[in-house]
């Protein structure tokens, strides 16, 4: 019996290229939504990042910040795609939300308008707002935005993920952030007018 299970060294070894990519893949799905606009799409193109990776495990395995490999990748696909079709709508759900009256609906009703428990559909208004955001600005941008305000890197970690100079990253940042704060007061105003 001891001769057919006998003790791998692998279990005592480093963890495999799937164990790692795996580990990240909540994250690097989240992170990918708000790239690539839709579940469907951000499945896609974690897909496509993980082979992308899988071609050259080692590179992964070896590079010192697993996530921050993978995230570039995600963001090099993420654009890519974009390439392929610019006239697709990033975010076509985002108008049947709206109409639903997210602000009137189910969730107001539960306390949602009050600042009370609203079975997360404030939550996910708010997703949804920062998924729409995002696909209004370049991806370098959206993906600056996304890992030093969201994934708690420095300017200078992000730009070595990214492979472009601090200030260069720091410029698509404070362009991202401009952008993002002019349609927020674009948004208001549109909603003040109504």
């Amino acid at each position: 019996m001891a001769d057919a299970t006998p003790s791998s060294p692998s279990s005592t070894a480093s963890p495999t290229f799937d164990e790692v990519f795996c580990g990240l893949l909540p994250r690097l799905y989240r992170r990918a939504v708000m790239l690539a606009g839709s579940r469907q799409s951000a499945e896609d193109v974690v897909h496509e990042a993980y082979l992308k990776l899988a071609a050259r495990p080692q590179r992964f395995l070896a590079h010192p910040e697993p996530y921050a490999y993978a995230f570039t990748a995600v963001l090099n696909v993420a654009r890519d795609a974009y390439r392929k079709d610019r006239r697709q709508v990033l975010f076509d759900a985002w108008e049947g939300v709206e109409e639903a009256g997210v602000s009137g609906g189910a969730g107001a009703g539960l306390g949602g308008a009050q600042g009370g428990w609203d079975g997360g559909v404030g939550r996910r208004h708010a997703e949804l707002e920062v998924v729409r955001l995002l696909g209004r600005l370049s991806h370098r941008q959206a993906g600056i935005v996304i890992l030093v305000d969201l994934d708690g890197y420095t300017i200078d970690q992000a730009a070595k993920i990214m492979k472009v100079h601090r200030g260069t990253a720091a410029r698509h940042r404070a362009r991202a952030l401009d952008r993002l704060r002019a349609y927020l007061v674009e948004s208001e105003h549109g909603r003040a007018g109504r």
